[in-house]
């Protein structure tokens, strides 16, 4: 007989008492996916190369953060649950397995990982140096590789486990200036997929959120003109972007919340699907 049950809201799919780790969570969307897990009950490994801002986050996010949803954040009726920081490189392989392990060994077995940790090198490709080329790929797909290696088999042997790797909707549209970005977050999103293949039948699901222009240091960082965000918002012919039909650029909890979805039990069925979250800028 076929299970017709129907998961609840995301405060009730099974965040409570689950291990998260979260690269990239000093800022930005991965800071906003570690407090939206948080609120949701789990125990969140919050890891970044900045070890001082994971810290931060996690004193901030401390026992006397664990009450009542604040004013305009949902409750759901679960209690809030704990931060940890650890720093982390992901492109050292060896600090990976340590971190994975050390983990694993103070929190518990990681049921959910989410690869966030990115940069962004821009330039025409012609002015690319080597070391932008192997910076970039190095964090945007080396990482996601090492740390997903060293989490997936043992879930797999757990048998249940969800992977949400935050790429770009870059990886899916020429962007002029972004070749080492974009050819990196394509990387990700088909390593994620193939590696989703690979442990469907273990119950080890594995997905991906395409963000769009996001308010984040990142993006800032692009801006050299007051009418930057315009032209983000408009879209820019000279250099053949599409504006954000929308019309607005995306909060960091947009994506969060994207990815707690993709990682909760309402997402039971979904894997190596590749989910946009850009306002439509794609056109897809």
């Amino acid at each position: 007989m076929s299970d017709h049950s129907v998961p609840g809201n995301p405060g009730s799919s099974g965040f409570t008492g689950k291990v998260a780790l979260v690269t990239g969570a000093g800022q930005g969307i991965g800071e906003a996916v570690v407090r939206a897990l948080f609120r949701l009950g789990a125990t969140v490994a919050a890891t970044d190369v900045s070890a001082p801002a994971v810290a931060e986050l996690a004193a901030e996010l401390g026992p006397s953060a664990a009450g009542p949803a604040a004013d305009g954040e949902a409750d759901h009726g679960t209690r809030a649950g704990t931060v940890r920081a650890y720093g982390l490189d992901v492109t050292d392989r060896m600090a990976v397995d340590r971190t994975v392990a050390l983990v694993e060994r103070e929190l518990g077995p990681v049921d959910i990982l989410v690869n966030v940790a990115g940069i962004l090198r821009a330039a025409p490709v012609a002015e690319l140096t080597d070391e932008d080329w192997t910076a970039t790929f190095g964090v945007n797909a080396q990482g996601v590789f090492f740390v997903s290696r060293a989490v997936v088999p043992g879930m797999a042997e757990r048998g249940s486990g969800s992977v949400v790797t935050v790429a770009s909707n870059a990886a899916g549209i020429p962007r002029a200036g972004m070749a080492a970005y974009a050819a990196s977050k394509a990387a990700a999103v088909m390593f994620t997929k193939c590696l989703g293949l690979e442990y469907a039948r273990s119950g080890v699901r594995c997905n991906v959120v395409a963000p769009g222009s996001t308010h984040t240091p990142m993006q800032w960082g692009l801006w050299t003109d007051p009418d930057a965000p315009a032209r983000v918002l408009d879209g820019d012919l000279a250099s053949y972007r599409t504006g954000i039909p929308l019309g607005r650029i995306a909060d960091p909890a947009d994506i969060a919340d994207a990815v707690v979805f993709l990682a909760s039990e309402q997402a039971r069925h979904i894997t190596m699907q590749d989910l946009y979250v850009d306002g439509g800028a794609t056109l897809r």
